[in-house]
C-alpha cells in the first residue's frame, strides 16, 4: 500500500487526527446503521474498514463505505461540498 499525502499535512509526532466516533463492531449476519458525522477532518483507521459514514458536506449527509485503500485519507476527501456545474439549455434561442 502507498503512504497517503493526505498524512504528510500533519506532523508525525503529533500522531493521527482522531474524533470520538460511536463505533460498533456488527455482530456475523447484524447490519449496523450508518454513523452520522460532522468531523471531515477525522482521519479514517484500518478499524473503520467495512463501516458505513454518513459524512456532512455542508448541505446534507453523504453515505461514504470505508473500503481498505481509504486508510489513512480523511473523511471529508469522500464527501464532496461543491455541485457540479453544468450549463443549462434553452429551447427558444
Amino acid at each position: 500500500m502507498r503512504p497517503s499525502t493526505a498524512l504528510f499535512a500533519r506532523s508525525v509526532w503529533k500522531g493521527p487526527h482522531i474524533v470520538p466516533l460511536p463505533i460498533v463492531r456488527p455482530k456475523p449476519g447484524e447490519r449496523v446503521p450508518p454513523i452520522k458525522t460532522q468531523a471531515r477532518s477525522a482521519t479514517i483507521l484500518p478499524n473503520f474498514v467495512g463501516l458505513v459514514f454518513q459524512v456532512h458536506n455542508g448541505k446534507t449527509y453523504n453515505d461514504v463505505v470505508i473500503t481498505e485503500q481509504m486508510v489513512g485519507h480523511k473523511l471529508g476527501e469522500f464527501a464532496a461540498t461543491r455541485k457540479r456545474f453544468a450549463y443549462t439549455q434553452t429551447k427558444n434561442k
